[in-house]
Formats: structure tokens, C-alpha cells, sequence
């Protein structure tokens, strides 16, 4: 009888050790939910997720957060996740770095950003984001909105920060016509061109999505006195402005002048940190 009693004891204390570990277990994998807007960067072509440290330092020194992680892009879009964001993060970020960083296939960008939306969805359970582009990185935006903005189980761009875009195309040598500013292009007072390429076609389908959305939009634009930040028309980069206004949507330019206007001397200019804190923090 002693002996029964001491195997059923032996038993049950293995079992509630088994339970334990089950339980730590699920425990470990449950979402880690996050209740402040996560904002992602996205970086330009050629480029990579270092690009967006200088901007993303500053807004840690200004005290926005201290949660920051980043995402790889592969090649085929798949998305790894690294560091981690804790469960009370504030204004935590998350730093976009895509391997295929010479990619031309916009579409492919939408792709590779709802990628990594959807991988932060199923590990942070997210609803809402910002989003924030340097030059080919704005693409990704445009086409996250295009394959995903009335998409009511995707989590919807709350703020966007876009800069050095260039929506309406490129105009300088070796580039595809798909994607090349059309010559003699024009804008008119609603940002409309008068001439476009393919890809600008495609991205007005955005219209009347961001028109039923309530998406604030800050376009930052370098002048470096020519009308320029030395690698885009600013024409280009205005014609954002077709695509994103005329609706529930809200729309303003930040100009900046100078020769810390440049194309690649955006993402490091102070003027551009401070616009961005304010705008997306209000800090």
C-alpha cells in the first residue's frame, strides 16, 4: 500500500512539473501586445537601415523611445525580426532594412513592407502604424497603401513622413521608362502631372484610398537653390501631393534649403529630425 501511494505521489508530482513547463512554455510564445503606434523606417535604394539611424537616434535622445528593433528583407521577402520590443514599449520603431536594396519593381516593394507589417502583427498584435521613406524607401508606403488600405484586417497607416520621394520618376540617364521623369513634365495646382510614366498611372489607383482614410502626411522636399536636392526634380517630389490630397487625408510640405538639402544629406539634416519628432510624437 506504501508503495502505491508512493508511486501515485511520483506520478502527480511529474505531472504538475510537465504542467509547469507547458504552461511557461505557452506562456513564452503568447503576443506581446503594444499599445503605442509602432513607426517604421524604410531606407533608399542602394541603401540600408543605417541610413535611418540618424534619425532614429535622434529620437532617442529627445526621449520619443527607447524601443527600437529592425527587420530583414531577404531577397524573396521573407522577414526576420531582430531585438525585440517589450511589452510597455513607447513609440517603439522598427528599422527596415531590405537585402534586394536595388530593387525596380514597386510592387515588390508593397510586398516586402506588408511582409514585414504582418510580421510585426503576429508578434506585437499591432493596429495601427506610421511609416517614414527616404527617396525609393517612399515607395514602399505608396505601394503598402495601394496592396493593403482597404484591407480591414491590416493595420492602417496612421502618419507618413515622406522624404526625397520620387513619385513621379527619375531624370537622369540608365533609368527604366517605367520609372523615368517624363520630359517637359509639368504640375499642376493640385500636384497632378501632366505627363506620367507606368508607375505613376499605377500608383494613382492610392487616390481614392487615402481620400476615405484619415492619413496626416508630411512631404520633405531639398532645395538646393535649382529647384533640386541634387538627385530629384522637386517636381517629383511634389507630385506626391496628387496622390494623397483631396480628401480625409491631410497634406503639408516642409521645404529645406541649404546644402544639407542634398538628396543623401536628408536622412542627417537636424532641421529634418526635428520635423519628424514633432510631427509623428509631438515632441
Amino acid at each position: 500500500m506504501k508503495k502505491k501511494s508512493l508511486f501515485i505521489l511520483i506520478i502527480s508530482s511529474i505531472l504538475l512539473i510537465l504542467t509547469g513547463c507547458s504552461s511557461q512554455s505557452n506562456s513564452s510564445n503568447k503576443k506581446i501586445q503594444i499599445t503605442s503606434t509602432p513607426t517604421l523606417f524604410f531606407h533608399g535604394g542602394g541603401s540600408s537601415y543605417h541610413a535611418e539611424e540618424h534619425m532614429v537616434n535622434a529620437a532617442k535622445k529627445a526621449g520619443v523611445t527607447k524601443a527600437v528593433i529592425r527587420a530583414e528583407v531577404s531577397k524573396t521577402g521573407k522577414v526576420t525580426l531582430v531585438g525585440t520590443w517589450s511589452k510597455n514599449a513607447k513609440n517603439p520603431i522598427c528599422e527596415v532594412n531590405y537585402e534586394n536594396n536595388r530593387q525596380l519593381d514597386f510592387n515588390k516593394h508593397g510586398e516586402y513592407a506588408t511582409n514585414v507589417v504582418k510580421a510585426l502583427q503576429k508578434k506585437y498584435g499591432i493596429k495601427k502604424i506610421n511609416m517614414v521613406g527616404h527617396s525609393l524607401g517612399n515607395i514602399s508606403i505608396i505601394y503598402y497603401m495601394l496592396q493593403n488600405g482597404n484591407k480591414k484586417n491590416m493595420p492602417q497607416v496612421q502618419k507618413q513622413v515622406d522624404i526625397a520621394g520620387h513619385f513621379a520618376g527619375l531624370d537622369f540617364d540608365g533609368i527604366p521608362r517605367s520609372i523615368k521623369q517624363p520630359k517637359g513634365m509639368k504640375l499642376n495646382s493640385e500636384g497632378k502631372p501632366n505627363k506620367m510614366n507606368s508607375t505613376y498611372e499605377q500608383m494613382t489607383k492610392v487616390r481614392s484610398i487615402y481620400a476615405k482614410k484619415y492619413v496626416k502626411v508630411l512631404n520633405i522636399i531639398g532645395d538646393l537653390g535649382n529647384r533640386s536636392d541634387g538627385r530629384v526634380d522637386n517636381k517629383s517630389s511634389l507630385s506626391l501631393q496628387y496622390l494623397v490630397s483631396g480628401g480625409n487625408s491631410t497634406y503639408r510640405v516642409l521645404k529645406i534649403n541649404g546644402k544639407n538639402a542634398q538628396h543623401s544629406k536628408l536622412h542627417e539634416n537636424s532641421q529634418v529630425d526635428k520635423a519628424l519628432i514633432k510631427f509623428l510624437w509631438n515632441k
